[in-house]
């Protein structure tokens, strides 16, 4: 019976508590896995949720149905519900794409009832959220590609919408992360596909709570120049905590039951707070985000209640620091408002024209025309008086010129929100003035990464070329009350942006021994512009590039003073010899801004104004980049307009190497592939905050901070910047350790002592022989434990010059650890296939990423051998053998390279011969698999052909089906599927990244 339900930590108008105060909690004794989870349904029963014990997709099914039709008031016929189900819900050609999208866009389904008439039924009801029934069942049994018993599903009207997997305390959650992966891949999809429904997945060990979309896994991709997309192996770094308005995180499974899967919260989380993107990406709101939104509806409404609107009364400011996703919040911001019914317009303001484009396109990738972007102020206007375009995207220019040519307009009587992006940047000034005094009802409100206070603002007049401007002082008096504030400090600790690893570097002790304030008042071009000074700065670049960027797995911008310097570099760049590819961009400002602090022309796209030589200089850059990437881009305005959007989408996708600017790119430009920034520029309080933080969105368990290296002293500016956006004890929690900490181990602020490299490798050499594989189980976990404590020191360590010195593992050594890693790593995944009782499957996590920066690829092997062939030096083809074992991804494509080898003494060109010997390779075996199953031949070769050019093997759903011959039920037809999965999989795995096509010789 369904428990009357009472949750005494809600309030009328937020999702997220304002303050949660976490429940003490007597736990004297073990508590179990099973524990754990009778626990949780027990507190959600009391929290109104209704237990079903569902033994069978019979049962699922059934109470779907039976939920369906108690929302819809309706009592279907057979023939009704099999129109339904088979033609909306379970039909075999829905993808999970196809599923999110019903559940988050097309709700409502319209079937034609027995008598004739249509009838829209509703499989949610997004209006009246407690119209939805939440049940809960537990150890519900899926056989797929194996068999899967789930721990705990939340169902929504019948629809199993969120899933919770549990692992005993002390586990590591991304055990449970991992676990769920597992289940996509072998099982959601099997049967009636329900469990594809899922669109939130929560995961945790009891004390630790963490959850995450069902796109989240798909987060992470790196883009090809050859356009193709390669999946990441690792996304556990996009899994979020809930916490209260406070930004206290919310950890315990307990805590978070009371709190995320109250009723009232899940349902609203589940229907206004997620996002299904134009990308087909569906994303989760975190709860500062659901904060910052429900505060600022709720002071609308207020407002306008009681008519504040039209004064600074009726707005305020959200403090959310760099990288938290503040576009993800002004856009469900800015769509709920739009909803209000006594709002007529919400205007998203941005401040430059690049930013105006990189805002709609992140708006467009939300919902795709919900904001209607605009090319002109005539444009603008139309868009203004439209009452259908209730958002409208503009920047604060093109606004500026609207009020000034309309002296009188309706649109300044009506009401108007606006929120402005970035606000730290010059809505300050005449702009804002015109605004304020324009609009008469108008609801101001503004997001900011770096708020301007007293201490960093900019008073009085400032000038402006021949112009001198009045400035407000700071976000507070421009925009009212702080609304919510989410710090870099609370980011770093959620893991939601990584922290800094500042790198002091000097390359002429001269002048860098010089305090910069100092050198600002002699010659700059006799130090800080010298040209050997800038010369040294580039030979160190270069010598460090690799060991920076983890040989380009990442790459990086370069910071420079002015125009003048940003050219000098470029030019030293071009006369060394160098593969990296690199690009130049600026544009006229008519603030210089040497101090780094104010950067109002930071991202203007505007050249007419620059003299002759620093535009001819310019041209000669694009023209660099136009024989690079056979592009037709120059220095008129749209050309360089379109020159700015193609490079930022070429560092997006890690196709150019190291980008020259002076200001632009340091604010508003994300890209989760950079992570260094080069500096030779003076900056300071929000300036350096924003440019430092170009480096820290998080991306893989590799990019473990954000690096930036220093050609200046900056150490006095970092200090006072991290005090005022954070306190006076930020640099311990927002900058990494030196190096010493991380070699010889250190005490962090919470008195929890960190073993160092050294210590560490002393371990594992006292306790593992690299000849031996461990020979007990909890040998080899703890094995493993250490070895990925080695691994994830080694990948902060590795970042330093002085680390190449005093490793205390040579090469060959870390090859044969990483052999019996590769070893325990392929038991430990037979055991779970198997499913193999063994404690090393409870509680044992391989750091995959890490790993595959110490391994060697197909190039570097294909090298050797094409040096063994020039030299004949008998000590390579060993090495090669032992590399090859040390590589978990090589593993699988081992016998290949050595049936190569074999014969690699009569081979002329080993790249060219190489790829003609693994695609027949391919082909032959391919359709040995064919014959030997009785597949359909043309269907597997598509199959196998687009895993291979995408470099992901698919086989959930109904694919296996489509190549399978007709196999009855009862004939075998799950353990034939079982075994062409695993034999497909096997032989993608081998050809899997040296294999792009199979058709050339496909007969």
């Amino acid at each position: 019976m369904q428990s009357t339900y009472k949750n005494i930590i809600e309030t009328e108008d937020y999702t997220v508590v304002s303050e949660y105060k976490p429940i003490d909690k007597d736990r004297d004794s073990y508590q179990s896995e099973a524990d754990l989870e009778r626990d949780l349904i027990s507190l959600l029963v009391s929290n109104g949720y209704e237990y079903l014990k569902i033994d069978s997709e019979v049962d699922l099914i059934n109470n779907l149905r039976k939920q369906i039709e108690r929302l819809n008031n309706i009592k279907l016929s057979e023939d009704e519900w099999n129109r339904l189900y088979e033609g909306y819900i379970s039909n075999s050609n829905l993808t999970i794409v196809d599923k999110t999208i019903t559940i988050q866009k097309d709700e409502v389904k319209t079937i034609k009832l027995d008598n004739g008439y249509s009838k829209n039924i509703k499989l949610i009801d997004k209006k009246l959220l407690f119209n939805n029934s939440l049940q809960v069942i537990n150890q519900y049994t899926n056989l797929g590609t194996y068999e899967n018993r789930y721990d705990v599903t939340v169902l929504v009207n019948g629809f199993p919408l969120v899933h919770i997997e549990l692992k005993k305390r002390g586990v590591a959650l991304k055990e449970a992360f991992n676990q769920i992966e597992r289940y996509q891949r072998e099982s959601f999809w099997s049967n009636s596909g329900l469990y594809e429904y899922v669109q939130l997945f929560i995961i945790s060990n009891g004390t630790l709570t963490k959850y995450y979309s069902n796109s989240t896994r798909w987060n992470l991709t790196d883009g090809k120049a050859d356009g193709r997309r390669k999946r990441s192996s690792n996304s556990f770094e996009f899994t979020s905590y809930w916490a209260d308005a406070k930004n206290n995180p919310i950890y315990d499974l307990v805590d978070f039951a009371k709190t995320f899967l109250s009723k009232r919260n899940l349902l609203r989380i589940i229907t206004m707070y997620s996002v299904l993107t134009v990308d087909n990406e569906l994303l989760i709101m975190r709860p500062y985000q659901i904060s910052a939104t429900e505060r600022i509806i709720n002071k609308i409404k207020i407002a306008d209640n009681y008519k504040w609107y039209g004064s600074i009364k009726s707005g305020g400011y959200i403090w959310h620091t760099t990288g938290s996703g503040k576009t993800l919040t002004s856009f469900k911001t800015a769509t709920l408002t739009s909803n209000l019914e006594f709002i007529d317009k919400v205007l998203f303001v941005v401040d430059r024209k690049d930013l105006d484009y990189q805002t709609m396109k992140e708006y467009d990738r939300f919902q795709k025309g919900c904001a209607n972007g605009n090319k002109s102020t005539a444009i603008l206007t139309k868009q203004l008086e439209d009452d259908n375009a209730k958002i409208v995207v503009t920047t604060i220019q093109k606004l500026n010129v609207f009020i000034s040519q309309n002296k009188t307009h309706e649109i300044y009587n009506k009401k108007v929100v606006m929120i402005f992006d970035e606000c730290h940047r010059s809505q300050f000034g005449e702009s804002h003035n015109n605004i304020v005094s324009k609009f008469k009802k108008y609801f101001l409100f503004g997001f900011t990464g770096t708020p301007i206070f007293a201490e960093n603002a900019v008073r009085g007049l400032v000038n402006f070329g021949k112009k001198q401007r009045k400035m407000l002082t700071t976000t507070e008096q421009t925009f009212g009350d702080k609304l919510h504030t989410y710090t870099i400090i609370d980011a770093i600790r959620d893991a939601n942006v990584l922290r800094f690893l500042i790198d002091n570097v000097k390359t002429m002790r001269k002048h860098d021994e010089t305090q910069d304030e100092k050198v600002e008042s002699i010659d700059k071009t006799g130090a800080l512009e010298n040209e050997e000074r800038i010369k040294n700065n580039v030979k160190y670049i270069i010598n460090n590039y690799n060991r920076k960027t983890k040989a380009k797995k990442f790459n990086s911008i370069l910071a420079t003073e002015s125009i003048p310097m940003a050219c000098r570099y470029y030019k030293a760049f071009k006369e060394t010899n160098t593969d990296l590819k690199i690009a130049l961009i600026y544009s006229y400002a008519e603030n210089e801004d040497p101090d780094g602090i104010f950067g109002d022309d930071e991202n203007n796209d505007d050249t007419i104004g620059l003299d002759m030589t620093s535009k001819a200089f310019l041209q000669t850059a694009i023209d660099d980049y136009n024989l690079m990437f056979k592009t037709n881009y120059d220095v008129s305005g749209e050309k360089f307009g379109n020159y700015y959007k193609d490079l930022s989408n070429r560092m997006k996708n890690k196709e150019v190497d190291l980008l020259i600017v002076v200001n632009m790119f340091l604010t508003g430009f994300d890209a989760k592939c950079l992570n260094t920034l080069w500096v030779d520029k003076n900056l300071k309080y929000h300036g350096l905050i924003q440019a430092f933080s170009r480096t820290n969105r998080i991306y893989n368990s590799v990019k473990a901070y954000g690096n930036i290296v220093c050609f200046r002293n900056l150490e006095k500016r970092i200090e006072d910047a991290l005090t005022l956006f954070g306190d006076k004890d930020a640099g311990g929690l927002i900058l990494l350790k030196d190096y010493e900490s991380y070699y010889y181990g250190f005490t962090d602020e919470k008195g929890i002592y960190h073993k160092g490299y050294k210590e560490l490798v002393e371990e594992l050499l006292s306790m593992f022989s690299s000849k031996k594989i461990p020979l007990t189980k909890k040998l080899k976990r703890d094995f493993v434990n250490l070895f990925n404590a080695i691994l994830t020191v080694m990948n902060i360590l590795s970042v330093f010059e002085r680390f190449d010195n005093e490793r205390l593992l040579t090469d060959f050594e870390m090859q044969d650890y990483m052999s019996i890693y590769n070893e325990i790593r392929e038991e430990f995944k037979k055991d779970k296939k198997d499913k193999v009782e063994v404690d090393i499957t409870d509680d044992i996590v391989f750091e995959t990423e890490l790993v595959k920066q110490f391994e060697v690829d197909i190039d570097y092997i294909l090298s050797l051998l094409e040096k063994y062939i020039k030299n004949k030096d008998k000590t390579i083809i060993p090495t090669i053998k032992k590399m090859l074992d040390a590589s978990y991804e090589l593993r699988s494509k081992k016998v290949l390279i050595e049936a190569f080898i074999e014969n690699v003494d009569a081979v002329n060109n080993v790249g060219e011969e190489w790829s003609n010997f693994v695609k027949d390779k391919a082909n032959i075996e391919l359709k040995e698999i064919i014959k030997t199953n009785n597949l359909k031949s043309e269907e597997t070769y598509e199959l196998m052909n687009f895993a291979f050019k995408n470099e992901k093997l698919n086989l959930e759903g109904t694919t296996l089906d489509k190549i399978m011959p007709p196999i009855s039920i009862f004939g075998g037809r799950a353990k034939k599927r079982e075994y062409l999965s695993e034999i497909l999989e096997e032989y993608f795995n081998k050809y899997n990244g040296i294999v792009y096509s199979l058709y050339d010789n496909y007969i």
